[in-house]
């Protein structure tokens, strides 16, 4: 998978958390017992309440958001999540304990474990904070280009919280200049004389033009001192987690490192679905005759809505969803989104969006292999057709399955216009271009926290 800063520095804090976690365990016990030999005997097996211990405190972190970097941009962010974080474990642990007493830890071990690691877990946290901050450690970035696209992208380097610093922009004719001028550098000094007098790291080639103005030399030259060289969309990449499209053409498509989608990946991944529907569907039996009964006696109509969407290849197939809208819905108005305060929507429906249990039934669509777990969202035929003209690469969504859930989805929210669908394709062409285990993993984690705290359903 292509490096994203967002990743690297969740996987980064998630593996410091993991070594804090283990540590505060062990020092608990030396203080609660004086010595480690001791406790090791009063909690033996001691690997599974170890493991127990670590699972809930990073699962806890992880859904109080101590691991998104932008909204941790503070000391009293970080306290606040972290305290939050081992409150929520406190009681998990506290009742796993109660309900099975064979893996249960004193509970004088267990609060001094606790104030051990959000100790720790606050100090570790606000260092890697400092650190992306400090100005010794940001890497500074050269942009080539003065044009729309590379004005975005300099933007996109002051105004985000990431170890990246704008170092300045290089005008080359008849590029236009629309970047501010206190970052344009000297056009008289050669790029090897910018780099060394500004330090830089990286260098962006962003120019609308290339052809017989790019100093290849130069570049070359940069290159081989050890400056690493890369186009705008993969800065954009890098920094978001999604694509630039504007600025992409067919031949990054081609030579760019991802979109490998093999026939072992493709049959992993329908292992991975036929067990997570099936589960899935165990898990949620009971429930289904009780939200039937619900939506029935809420409004007349049937229980499960069936909808044309366009699937893998542009096949077309049938999705189902629990009804959460009044029958008839679109009598009048013909396919449009769903909009705020949507008066078609059903009182029982409110409810079924906001905690995503109408998308049960799609779990069929998942076993007859219609749909993935994971992948873009299936759009109508309608919108597609209307979409696919006016967004560039708009088709190249279609060559994975589309999923319940998906990286635009947890990323962003509910699209209801040409703007959004845009801004959820960058999304989902990260998620084509970068399938992977562990983005997949990340995406089902994404999505319990989305659905815990109700984000983004209309």
């Amino acid at each position: 998978m292509s490096k994203n800063i967002a990743l690297s520095s969740m996987v980064t804090l998630i593996v410091g958390d993991l070594f804090i976690a283990i540590s505060a365990f062990y020092i608990s016990i030396i203080l609660r017992f004086g010595e480690l030999q001791e406790g090791l005997l009063q909690y033996n097996p001691v690997v599974i309440r170890l493991a127990l211990f670590v699972v809930v405190l990073l699962l806890s972190s992880f859904f109080s958001e101590l691991y998104e970097r932008e909204k941790n941009s503070g000391k009293k962010e970080i306290l606040l999540r972290s305290f939050i974080a081992g409150s929520v474990s406190f009681v998990i642990l506290s009742s796993l304990y109660y309900i099975l007493p064979f893996i249960k830890v004193w509970r004088g071990t267990l609060i001094l474990s606790l104030t051990v690691f959000i100790t720790f877990q606050v100090l570790w946290h606000i260092t890697y904070l400092l650190f992306l901050n400090f100005p010794g450690f940001a890497k500074r970035v050269l942009i080539l280009g003065t044009g729309p696209i590379a004005e975005s992208l300099g933007r996109l380097l002051v105004n985000t919280n990431h170890n990246y610093v704008l170092s300045g922009y290089i005008s080359y004719p008849p590029e236009p200049i629309s970047v501010p001028a206190i970052y344009l550098m000297n056009s008289g000094e050669s790029i090897t004389e910018t780099v060394t007098k500004e330090r830089v790291h990286k260098i962006v080639i962003s120019m609308s033009e290339r052809r017989g103005v790019l100093p290849i030399n130069e570049i070359m030259t940069c290159k081989l001192n050890g400056i690493d060289v890369i186009d705008a969309p993969s800065l954009y990449e890098e920094v978001t987690g999604k694509l630039f499209i504007e600025s992409i053409k067919p031949s990054w498509f081609i030579f760019s490192d991802g979109f490998k989608i093999t026939s072992f990946k493709k049959n992993i991944k329908r292992m991975f679905d036929i067990v997570l529907s099936t589960t899935g569907l165990l898990i949620a039996s009971p429930l289904v005759l009780l939200i039937a009964f619900f939506i029935k006696i809420d409004s007349p109509g049937s229980i499960i809505y069936r909808q044309v969407r366009i699937g893998e290849k542009e096949k077309h197939f049938t999705l189902y969803k629990f009804r959460t809208m009044c029958q008839n819905a679109e009598s009048k108005t013909g396919a449009v989104w769903t909009q705020k305060k949507d008066r078609r929507i059903t009182r029982i429906g409110k409810f079924l969006r906001k905690s995503r249990l109408d998308e049960i039934p799609q779990l069929i669509n998942v076993l007859k292999g219609d749909m993935s777990f994971i992948g873009p969202r299936p759009e109508r035929p309608e919108f597609v057709k209307k979409l696919k003209e006016i967004i560039p690469y708009y088709s190249e969504r279609h060559f994975v399955k589309p999923g319940i859930t998906g990286w635009a989805q947890v990323k962003y929210a509910y699209g209801a216009s040409v703007e959004d669908s845009i801004e959820k394709l960058r999304y989902d062409l990260y998620y084509i271009k970068n399938q992977s285990l562990f983005l997949d993993m990340l995406i089902i984690l994404e999505t319990i926290k989305v659905v815990f705290f109700g984000r983004g359903s209309r």
